[in-house]
C-alpha cells in the first residue's frame, strides 16, 4: 500500500522545485521583449526588476513586472500552506523552504544561466503577504515612509528589508518564517550593494528619475 508520508515528501520536493522554476521566470525580460524592442538587461541599470523596467519601458510594464514577481512568490507559498501534508515536519517547514526557493529562483534564475537576477524585493513581498500578512504590511509601511521621506526606492526597499524579520517574528512567533525573512533580508541588502555605494556618494537617483545611473 502506498505510504502517504512518502507521497507527501515527493510532493514537497516537487513543489520546491516548481517554486524555484517559477521564481526563475524573468518577467522584466519577458514583458519588455514582448511589447518593446528593448533588452532590459542592456538598458538603464541593467536590472530586470520592476524599477528599471518602469524607468526604461514605462509604468505599465513596470507594474506588470512587479505583479509577476510578487505572484511567483505568493503562488507556490500559498500551495505549500493549503496542501494536506501527511507529515507534520513537512507542513511546518515546507512553506518557508518553498518561499526561499522562489526567492532564490528570482535572484539566480535558471532561465538566465543563474545570472542577472533581480533584487528580490517584490518576490519576498509575495512570499510574506501569504506567510505573514501583518508583517508584510509593516514592511510596506516602512517602505512607504522612507520612500517619501528620502525619495529613493532603494532606501524604501532597505527599510522594508530591515523591518521584515522583526515584524515576522512578532506577527507569527514562528522560527522557520523568521529565519526565512532574515535570509531574504540579508540577500536584499547584498543585492543593493551598488545602491548603497551610490547613497553614500550622494549619486543615487530619485524614484521620479527616468533612467537609473
Amino acid at each position: 500500500m502506498p505510504d502517504p508520508q512518502f507521497h507527501s515528501l515527493i510532493a514537497g520536493i516537487s513543489l520546491t522545485a516548481m517554486a524555484y522554476l517559477l521564481g526563475s521566470i524573468p518577467w522584466g525580460v519577458v514583458l519588455t521583449r514582448l511589447f518593446t524592442s528593448l533588452d532590459i538587461r542592456r538598458q538603464g541599470s541593467g536590472n530586470i526588476g520592476a524599477t528599471n523596467v518602469s524607468r526604461v519601458a514605462g509604468s505599465t510594464l513596470g507594474l506588470l513586472t512587479f505583479a509577476g514577481d510578487v505572484l511567483k512568490g505568493a503562488v507556490p507559498v500559498y500551495l505549500a500552506l493549503i496542501f494536506p501534508w501527511e507529515n507534520p515536519l513537512i507542513s511546518e517547514n515546507l512553506p518557508a523552504v518553498v518561499a526561499l526557493a522562489a526567492f532564490f529562483g528570482h535572484l539566480y534564475p535558471l532561465f538566465m544561466k543563474f545570472k542577472n537576477g533581480g533584487k528580490g524585493v517584490a518576490t519576498c513581498a509575495g512570499c510574506f503577504v501569504v506567510l505573514a500578512p501583518l508583517a508584510c504590511l509593516a514592511a510596506l509601511l516602512a517602505f512607504i515612509v522612507f520612500l517619501f521621506l528620502m525619495r529613493r526606492l532603494s532606501i524604501g526597499s532597505l527599510a522594508a528589508a530591515t523591518v521584515l524579520p522583526f515584524a515576522v517574528w512578532f506577527n507569527t512567533h514562528f522560527v522557520q518564517f523568521t529565519v526565512g525573512a532574515v535570509i531574504m533580508s540579508v540577500f536584499i541588502f547584498i543585492r543593493h550593494t551598488a545602491n548603497i555605494k551610490r547613497l553614500i556618494a550622494g549619486t543615487e537617483p530619485k524614484f521620479t528619475d527616468k533612467i537609473k545611473n
